[in-house]
């Protein structure tokens, strides 16, 4: 197939340039203009090698974000479903994304399959760009001759799995946010606050109370021994993060996250989001049971969640019933498992799974929205004892204080 080189300009106006594979100039056209790039000067080329885009080499090489991995799923669904052969689609794509690691990675995808590989396997070589459960059901649409559905499909997915991470950072961040507040609050106050009442306190030559004396310990304490109370939160920041990348560790963090008062129960309602909606995705792509439990476990991203997924593949491989399995696994409501006895005696279980993920969405919005309302109560009463521990350690000396020289 000839190679054209190409100027022209893409959907922003900037001037973009490469070389790609065409059966002639018309088809050329036709390509560029579904890239969303407006082609200027189209010259026959003998490089088919060159490269429109490299990825930048070093520290400041570019990342790959889950949306360059959606709009490529996206743009080979629109290209694969208007007839375009999937090597001049995957030049498209490389001559049109701006990401220029993304760019190359879809380079080494077109080396692949012209060396005669399917794109499932070519895909295989790039592991953190496409996840396991990408590249299965990708080689279910090459297999079924459904490749363009199957990229529609995920994107729908990965449209959710992204929407589904920002709402359970949002519902996290507020909570982590007055957490931080309030240990920065603490630590001025035995920095700042305290130390100044302390000269306060010597110049009485006064008993002070057993509460005032603890405060000001403390706050000399943490003057005394600053370096070694930073140092030492780093290196608890450093273990936690290489326990929990651990087996052992990210499965016992996984699990008391599930645990964790107000927060926990939206954790859990996402997660379970992600595992109906992905398993509903593999069966209406004609995945068994068996192996669509097996890829679902690789999304749900909690260990604790993914053991009793395999749990229930376990379960049915045994020849127990799916509903007997979620029964055991012990992490649906009544409300689901009786969901899921329905669609698996009316054959229509991927579209029951569809509803529960739906379902288990809406449930998590309404958390996050009211999470707010939830946590206020519990912040007020902790200020609340802030304030009464500091009111009775520095400001009972003061008035004990005020009490002798109104006697005199």
């Amino acid at each position: 197939m000839p190679a054209y080189a190409y100027k022209g300009r893409d959907a922003n106006g900037a001037q973009v340039n490469g070389v790609m594979e065409a059966t002639d100039t018309n088809s050329m056209v036709n390509l560029l203009l579904t890239s969303n790039i407006t082609p200027i000067d189209i010259v026959a080329t003998n490089n088919k090698t060159a490269a429109p885009k490299t990825a930048k080499q070093g520290l400041f090489q570019e990342k790959i974000t889950s949306l360059d991995i959606m709009l490529f799923s996206r743009q080979m669904y629109t290209l694969l479903k208007a007839g375009i052969p999937i090597m001049q689609a995957l030049g498209g794509l490389q001559a049109s994304t701006k990401n220029a690691r993304m760019a190359a990675v879809v380079g080494d995808l077109r080396q692949s399959l012209d060396g005669g590989r399917e794109l499932s396997a070519a895909m295989t070589e790039h592991p953190t760009v496409f996840s396991g459960f990408y590249v299965s059901m990708v080689r279910v649409g090459e297999t079924t001759g459904l490749l363009d559905n199957i990229f529609l499909r995920l994107f729908n997915h990965l449209e959710f799995e992204r929407f589904m991470h920002g709402q359970i950072k949002a519902a996290l961040r507020y909570p982590s946010f007055v957490v931080m507040a309030m240990a920065v609050a603490i630590v001025v106050i035995n920095i700042v606050v305290i130390p100044a009442f302390a000269k306060v306190f010597d110049s009485m030559h006064a008993e002070l109370p057993l509460l005032t004396r603890m405060l000001l310990g403390f706050s000399n304490f943490m003057l005394a021994y600053w370096p070694i109370l930073i140092a030492a939160s780093v290196g608890i920041a450093f273990l936690f993060k290489r326990y929990i990348s651990t087996t052992t560790g990210r499965f016992k963090w996984d699990t008391f996250k599930l645990n964790i008062p107000i927060a926990g129960k939206i954790v859990q309602k996402g997660t379970m989001a992600r595992f109906a909606r992905s398993f509903a995705l593999a069966s209406k792509s004609g995945v068994p049971i068996t192996n669509a439990l097996k890829l679902v476990a690789q999304t749900v991203d909690n260990e604790y969640i993914a053991s009793k997924v395999d749990g229930m593949r376990a379960g049915i491989e045994r020849g127990e019933s799916i509903l007997r399995t979620a029964n055991n696994a012990g992490v649906f409501n009544p409300l689901v498992l009786q969901m899921i006895a329905v669609g698996e005696e009316s054959g229509a279980l991927d579209d029951l799974m569809q509803e529960i993920a739906d379902m288990y969405q809406r449930d998590m919005e309404y958390e996050i929205k009211t999470l707010g309302a939830q946590i206020e109560p519990i912040l007020i009463v902790f200020l609340g004892v802030m304030v009464l521990i500091l009111a009775l350690g520095i400001f009972l000396p003061v008035w004990d204080l005020g009490k002798v020289a109104l006697h005199k």
